[in-house]
């Protein structure tokens, strides 16, 4: 089935996309070298990372999806889906109303289809496999959608869903202690019955400032009642509503500590970025719709009323507007949503002293092997609860490195750093060389995870928990002012030493000595590669610190003493153009791209 081509179907609104991520990962990783392609809402689709698909058919849509498809604008969707010819077609709706699936079956007409796959109810003729739909809320949405494509050979375990993120620089967001708490009054378009009072979010805002000094980011668009809670809380918040695309929105939710709203495509988002998330449900089915999440907590708060829920339940739509009172929602109160905030973030005023059960140890055991080095398919919030886990068990070090295709073209001729990199805690894909080997290669990494950015981030969350660092190598000085410049951003940042040296033999017993007796928690080691991992390697059996990494030029960039590229160039992966084109004599090392390139292309023929 490798050469088949499938054609997925989701025109539903950001959410329900979101929610179907599960279910395209879970093919993809089955059916690698196959075309998978997605027919879905304009609107949603920003919100879609990369590698899930190849190629998009927008849908342009509206609150009626089955009126929408038949207009103008969906024709030239159409006469593409002809033009491809599929095998295989992939529904992940219910067939709730027989004038969708009218819709539905022209769109497996126009596919060419010889497998129409979906869930069977009485509505329903035209599919040729089928697992029973069980109604709303009988399992999760993103179930139901696993088990679709588990009859295509796909798992149907439950992963996490996923979102693109594009960062988002904004001068009013602070590098404070205090937690930052996103909040999302409203739903989006299609209900406004499951919307909260806007009161309450004002409410709710005024109280966590007063007993967190929390910053509060109010996000979503301007229909929503963002506008009119910004207004009542005057200059006190972080108004980002309607000036964040979906994955800038999905940027700023992630670096939150909290994230508070109703039922919503937004809401879905902040759960997918691992987030905690306090969600706020009423006419529509917790059931079906509640976060769904890997590694972050949530709470589900309901009212309880008898009535609800009156929408989406069993094989029927209902009361998509709910009724008049809203009284499900009007039930939730301010108290219940502010006790639910203070369960999430803790006791203390800050949000570094959360008091919660530890996340599950993220999954950090699947590997990739480009050229004969295993790097780990992860992402910067494993990372990040990764090091939290061997810092809370007081794990002997682990060293984790930052590969590139340059460690990796070192490495092919060097068979100690070889085997260093083998057997290193984590191998994190440092460079976009690796994204696009492991594309290549049919083994997709979730994203690039680089030691310029991860210094800092891990710098972040030290200050919010407590983690001790030490900074060893670069020039003269380098270390110290990068530290210093780490703790004017986050006070409360604790930098136990800092040393120059080198990573010659004659000066081990003495840095070890001392990062030793500074009680730190992570080291980060500036000595370039492979001399910097090499140095790990060789100490890590006697270095009291629970992870030590290799950080490279990292201290550079941070004290300014190397500029680093602007970030449409990191965004595209020109880092090393710009570095070549200030430092010409980089021209020898960056040979090793080329040489790397063809080593991948054959790689992936044989």
């Amino acid at each position: 089935m490798a050469s088949d081509r499938f054609l997925l179907v989701q025109l539903a609104d950001i959410g329900d996309l979101v929610l179907t991520t599960p279910a395209m990962a879970a093919l993809r990783e089955a059916h690698p070298q196959a075309k998978i392609d997605l027919f879905a809402s304009t609107h949603a689709l920003p919100c879609l990372p990369d590698g899930l698909v190849d190629t998009i058919i927008p849908f342009v849509g509206g609150k009626n999806a089955s009126r929408a498809f038949f207009t103008t604008a969906n024709l030239p969707s159409l006469r593409q889906l002809r033009r491809q010819k599929y095998d295989v077609v992939v529904f992940f709706h219910h067939f709730t109303r027989r004038a969708g699936v009218l819709k539905f079956w022209l769109i497996a007409k126009a596919s060419g289809a010889r497998r129409i796959i979906g869930l069977q109810n009485e509505n329903v003729r035209f599919l040729t496999d089928a697992i029973a739909d069980r109604g709303f809320g009988a399992k999760h949405q993103a179930q139901y959608w696993l088990d679709l494509v588990a009859m295509l050979g796909a798992g149907n375990a439950a992963r996490p869903a996923q979102v693109r993120r594009e960062a988002f620089e904004c001068e009013s967001l602070s590098d404070s202690d205090a937690p930052k708490v996103v909040i999302h009054p409203g739903s989006g378009g299609y209900s406004r019955a499951r919307r909260w009072l806007p009161e309450r979010f004002t409410a709710l805002a005024q109280m966590l400032k007063q007993t967190y000094d929390a910053q509060i980011i109010l996000v979503g668009t301007r229909n929503d009642d963002g506008p009119a809670v910004a207004q009542d809380l005057k200059e006190d918040n972080v108004n980002l509503v309607g000036k964040t695309t979906l994955p800038q929105l999905a940027d700023v939710i992630s670096r939150a500590d909290l994230f508070i709203g109703a039922d919503s495509g937004v809401m879905h988002i902040a759960a997918a970025t691992g987030t905690p998330v306090v969600s706020i449900f009423g006419p529509t089915n917790s059931a079906a719709w509640e976060p769904w999440t890997a590694n972050a907590k949530y709470i589900l708060l309901r009212s309880g009323v008898e009535c609800s829920p009156c929408s989406y339940v069993g094989h029927q739509i209902g009361a998509r507007e709910g009724c008049a009172a809203r009284t499900c929602m009007k039930l939730v109160t301010v108290d219940q949503v502010g006790q639910a905030a203070r369960d999430m973030l803790g006791n203390h005023p800050m949000a570094s002293d959360i008091s919660s059960v530890d996340s599950p140890a993220p999954d950090i055991s699947q590997r990739i092997d480009i050229l004969g080095i295993h790097v780990n398919a992860i992402t910067y919030d494993d990372w990040l609860q990764q090091i939290d886990n061997w810092i809370r068990s007081e794990s002997s070090a682990q060293h984790v490195c930052t590969v590139n295709p340059e460690f990796i073209m070192i490495a092919m001729g060097d068979p100690i750093f070889l085997n260093i990199l083998n057997r290193a805690a984590l191998c994190v894909p440092d460079g976009v060389g690796l994204i696009w080997a492991s594309r290549r290669l049919g083994r997709p990494l979730a994203e690039r995870v680089t030691g310029s950015d991860g210094v800092p981030l891990i710098a972040r969350h030290a200050a919010e928990r407590g983690w001790k660092i030490f900074f060893l190598g670069a020039a003269e000085g380098v270390a110290k002012k990068a530290a210093c410049i780490l703790q004017s951003r986050y006070p409360r940042l604790q930098v136990v030493g800092t040393y120059g040296g080198s990573p010659a033999e004659a000066e081990e017993d003495e840095i070890v000595e001392l990062i030793n007796a500074s009680s730190a928690d992570i080291l980060f080691v500036a000595y370039g590669a492979p001399n910097q991992d090499k140095w790990i390697a060789r100490n890590l059996p006697r270095l009291r610190v629970s992870m030590a990494m290799g950080v490279g030029g990292s201290f550079d960039f941070i004290a300014g003493i190397v500029q680093r590229a602007p970030n449409w160039m990191q965004k595209h992966g020109l880092e090393w153009l710009y570095r070549l084109l200030r430092q010409p004599w980089r021209l020898r090392r960056m040979m090793r791209l080329p040489r790397f390139v063809i080593a991948v292309l054959w790689q992936s023929i044989r």
